[in-house]
């Protein structure tokens, strides 16, 4: 850690135990708690430390590491440097901080998150699996792969080695098992799509087209407060899907877009039609979300008709 006290350009710099005790009595050496501004990276460490320095009346930011100004020639990252540029820099007005939020939404967001995990988990299993059916010559030529057809296909396997059928009966039973924690797992955040504190944001996102329950309950864990963007363009730079650019003086150059977001907010895009205004799912979800919402979804619909649209992972 650093401290800048008043007064002083050079920060000293120290080093305690990450623990709450160690916290506690660092603070109690400031009489005045009111005076003290604290920060630090957003990263694995969560928002304990936050919960912990706002309890105690301390100002505390979480900043993301991201934003954080560096020099382009600058290669050495070490603690301490990296305290005492948060320092400098957090004094200076230069850090952006993110929005933390409440204990609540943290958990929804590590359930939304933990079905991301269960997904790719499944992935690695089906590549395994492919894998395995490869390297002996059961090479699958019906069309997409993980289908009704190529599922029944692959139950219809056998193997006359009996190390080589349990092998296959391994990995069967991992794809499954993989499969029946996906379902509970989406069972369970269908129950919370209908609970506080994201309630809300869920009903109105349920609105739009391409958004169903479970992709609205995504991307409401991952941004929770919307007001925080003053703009669409906003919202799409802090999801990833904006262009990349490098331009300089009358030469403008843009590339693919940056997927920097969160994974939950920029889920796999796909081409589909425009909408038509009909069709059995418009009419139970024409009345979801306030009336201003309403006002905006068919507009948004026909702009987004020619473009892409999301899709939920499965």
């Amino acid at each position: 850690m650093a401290v800048l006290r008043p007064g002083q350009e050079i920060p000293v710099v120290d080093r305690i135990p990450a623990d709450e005790e160690s916290v506690r009595r660092l603070i109690a050496r400031c009489p005045d708690r009111r005076l003290l501004s604290a920060c630090y990276e957003a990263g694995p460490g969560g928002y304990e430390l936050h919960r912990l320095l706002t309890s105690m009346g301390v100002a505390c930011d979480v900043v993301a590491p991201s934003l954080i100004p560096k020099g382009a020639s600058d290669r050495v990252k070490t603690d301490r440097r990296d305290s005492v540029r948060l320092a400098l820099t957090h004094r200076a007005g230069l850090l952006t901080p993110v929005r933390v939020p409440s204990p609540a939404e943290e958990a929804v967001r590590d359930l939304v998150r933990a079905r991301g995990d269960l997904l790719d988990d499944r992935k690695r299993m089906q590549q395994r699996l492919n894998a395995m059916l490869l390297r002996h010559g059961r090479i699958w030529r019906g069309g997409k792969k993980w289908g009704y057809a190529h599922r029944a296909w692959v139950d219809r396997q056998v193997f006359d080695e009996p190390a080589l059928a349990e092998a296959f009966s391994l990995y069967r039973g991992g794809l499954e098992a993989r499969e029946a924690e996906l379902a509970a797992a989406g069972a369970r955040l269908a129950a919370w799509a209908a609970r506080e504190p994201l309630a809300g944001p869920v009903a109105r996102l349920g609105g739009y087209r391409g958004i169903a329950q479970l992709t609205g309950l995504t991307l409401a864990a991952e941004v929770v407060d919307w007001r925080r963007f003053a703009s669409a363009r906003a919202f799409m730079g802090f999801a990833g899907l904006i262009p990349t650019e490098y331009s300089s003086g009358s030469r403008s150059r843009r590339g693919h877009i940056t997927k920097a977001g969160p994974e939950g907010c920029a889920p796999p895009w796909s081409r589909r039609r425009g909408p038509t205004g009909t069709g059995r799912r418009s009419g139970p979800r024409s009345g979801a979300g306030r009336p201003a919402c309403r006002r905006r979804r068919w507009p948004g619909r026909g702009r987004r008709s020619s473009g892409c649209t999301p899709s939920t992972r499965r």
